[in-house]
Formats: structure tokens, sequence, C-alpha cells
């Protein structure tokens, strides 16, 4: 299945002089595509998985000189490699620190080696490195689970997308049939959410939502939870899996902004904050700050006290919820399935910017502010055609922004200098 960064890889081909770190949670899909990227973009291609090869492991463990770590792997492997047309690709590279240190060298050397790695968890691994990390000799890479767009492209939906982005642009309304069509799309993306391996189950069972192996996201954070035990100290792993449990409970909240009481009713920050610090770092949930002001840059005004957690895939977020598919499909829970929507403007507003901010006004609440062409543009989510809101009214009646915002499953539109924008465009923004 196609995704965007595989326009970024590209890029670096032309310029490989740094080797290259795609960092992502697990089965988002970086192992696919960095090994679909090397077999179709270089004559030769070396694979090598450091967690089940502790041969090739062990080499770094004596030497980080290129030159030498080349060599041993040219014996243990029984391979020549070419430094002018053979890229290595280093799997689960997390699991050996000084394979990561290597990559410094690698970077310095003299021969034009072109080296890729991912592995699980290494958003934590960079966040903990004990020694020093090649701070730019790494170009890294962030994959997030696939955006509404990539759905799309996978179900080959490429004519539904170019009218999409047209009519984004020009604010007109979209035909009622291809709205409706597309608001069914998204709704099952809702469900299914953007982990590759639920969109193929989606594909493989001939598009039949009630076909698709929903025990596939239970596997998923069944996985995530194992990490937790398996990456760091045992009750550290514990506090990790009980954040990431509470999280569906947090987002119901009438007030959603974070409380670490209801984790655990005993629970304090200086007890739990390194435990949801590593689940940042892992790329499992996002982080929402909330801004003091609406002002560029939005960053300088963070309220470090107060922010939102989201899911950093909606679909996990239903599954993790126990929140059965038809209740969406067939609109059965109006209340959660906005807990829903606004996890997946979050996650699709974050793939782009890797930040996220909200901001609070006398007594209203802004769902997101978003930075776009210079201007800070406040944008309100709402999961159903209902879109009266006073919050967005007041804010704009107060600080008079260039325009606003509304994402709904109203159609497209631009009255009283707010842009309404379908549920299912949200990937039209910020881009």
């Amino acid at each position: 299945m196609y995704r965007k960064i595989e326009e970024e890889l590209k890029k670096w081909k032309e310029d490989y002089k740094m080797p290259l770190m795609l960092v992502g949670a697990r089965q988002t899909g970086k192992t696919y595509i960095l090994e679909n990227f090397c077999k179709k973009n270089f004559n030769n291609y070396i694979y090598i998985n450091l967690d089940k090869e502790e041969n090739i492991k062990e080499i770094f463990e004596e030497t980080i000189n290129p030159e030498t770590i080349i060599e041993k792997i040219e014996i243990v492997k029984n391979v020549i490699i070419n430094p002018l047309d053979t890229i290595i690709f280093f799997d689960e590279i997390q699991v050996s620190e000084r394979a990561i240190t290597s990559l410094k060298y690698f970077c310095e050397s003299d021969e034009p080696y072109k080296i890729v790695c991912a592995g699980s968890l290494l958003g934590v691994k960079i966040n903990r490195f004990k020694s020093s990390f090649p701070v730019g000799k790494v170009t890294i890479k962030y994959l997030y689970p696939m955006d509404f767009e990539e759905y799309l492209i996978a179900l080959g939906e490429d004519k539904l997308i170019s009218e999409i982005k047209t009519h984004y642009e020009s604010n007109e309304t979209l035909m009622h049939p291809i709205h409706e069509k597309a608001l069914d799309l998204y709704k099952k993306y809702l469900v299914l959410g953007g982990m590759p391996v639920m969109i193929n189950n989606f594909i493989t069972s001939n598009y039949n939502i009630a076909h698709v192996n929903f025990e596939l996201q239970e596997q998923i954070i069944t996985s995530y939870l194992a990490d937790m035990n398996k990456y760091t100290e045992n009750s550290e792993g514990i506090k990790n899996g009980q954040i990431y449990n509470a999280i569906p409970k947090e987002l119901a909240r009438a007030n959603n902004t974070f409380k670490y009481s209801i984790v655990d009713k005993d629970a304090r920050k200086v007890r739990y904050e390194n435990s949801l610090d590593w689940l940042l770092a892992s790329n499992m949930v996002l982080k929402c700050d909330l801004t003091d002001k609406n002002d560029s840059p939005l960053k300088a005004f963070v309220n470090s006290n107060k922010f939102k957690i989201y899911l950093s895939d909606p679909g996990l977020l239903r599954s993790l919820s126990n929140l059965d598919y038809s209740e969406i499909i067939l609109d059965k829970n109006e209340m959660y399935k906005g807990v829903l929507t606004e996890n997946y403007v979050a996650c699709s507003l974050y793939s782009k910017s890797k930040e996220l901010y909200y901001y609070n006004f006398d007594k209203y609440e802004i769902d997101f502010l978003v930075k776009i062409d210079g201007d800070i543009i406040p944008i309100e989510v709402k999961s159903g055609r209902r879109t009266n809101s006073k919050s967005l009214n007041e804010y704009i009646k107060k600080y008079k922004p260039k325009y606003s915002i509304r994402i709904s499953s109203k159609n497209f539109g631009f009255e009283n200098n707010i842009k309404s924008v379908p549920l299912y465009a949200v990937f039209c923004i910020n881009k």
C-alpha cells in the first residue's frame, strides 16, 4: 500500500550521506515501507534484524568503525558489499545502542554508505540514550498510522481524493451522492483506524466492514502493552499501561484535560510523569497542549500543567473503548462518536506538524489552534451535522481571525468567515 513518506525517502536517496532512521509505533508499517523502498531503488539490498541476528549485534559491541563493521558483516553473511550500489537496512536497531552510535561514523566515512534503520520504540530509545546520540548525523523521519487520504488511495479512490481536494480549495458544495459516499468511507475509517493490517483486512474482506477481523486491533494493543513491560522496569511498565488504558475514560469526560487522578485516584504527577513521557516518545499517544495565548509561536505560550492526551490511532481507541463497530456505522452512540472524531482530527493534524494546541478564553474552549500560511486559525470539531457553537462564535467576535474552520458532517462551504470542512477532508488542512 502506498504511503506518503515514500516521497520523503526518494528525496533522501538523492542525498543519502546521512543514515536514515524511521521512527514510529509498532505496526505502522516501518519495516514494510523500508524493505519495499530498498528493493525498488537499489541494485543490492541487505536486511539485518538486530533483534534476531545476535551475531551481527555482537559486531557492534566489538567495534563502531564502519569499514570494520562492513567487513565483518560480509564474512558473517557471506556477501560482498559494494557501497556504491548496496543499501543496508538495520531493523530493530533499538536493541543495540552501539549500532545507533555507529551511525555517526557511517555518516562521516569517506565511503558512500547507504544506511536505513527502524525499530520499535525508537523514540523512547532516542529520549533515553545513555551515551551521545548522533545528533546532526542521522536523518530522522516519523511514520504514523495511515491517514484518511492514504486509506482512500489503498481503496483505489483516487478520483474521490481529487474531487475532495478541489472542493476544499473552492469551498463549493460536493455533489450529494459523492458527499454521502465519502462520509460512509469516513465512518468505516473511524472504526478501522489507520493501521495497515486493518485496512488490508478490510480490502481482503471485500470492503465489508462486518467481515473485518477486529481481533487484529486487540492484538496490536496487546503488543503495545507487552512492549511496556519488555522495555521498561516492571513498575514503570505497569504505570505506562495504567495511563494507556485510562485514555478512553479521560477523553469521555466533559472537560477532557488530562488528570492523573483519572488514572489512579491516588496518582500524583511526580509518580506518573516519566510514564507519560515514555508513552509520548513511543508515539503510542499524542499530546495536545493548552496555549495561554493565541499568537505565534503557539509553543512559546504553552501552559505546561494543562494538556490533553489522544491515542495515536482512532481505530485503536474504538477497540480499547470496547465499542462495537456498528455503534459508529449506524450512529447509535453519538456521544462517544464525538470522542473518536476529536481523536481522529488530532491524529490528522499531528501527522503534519507534530504539534497540537487548544485554547481557553473566558469560559469557552477552542478544540484546536493551527498555523496556516502564517495565520493562527481556530478549529472546531463536530461529529454530526449540528454545528451551532457559542465557543467559536465568541472567539470570532473577540479575536477576529482571518477565517475559522468548522469540521463536521456538513458539506463544503464558506459562510460568515467560517470554512466548512467535511470530516473526510481533514487531511487537506495545512497541507
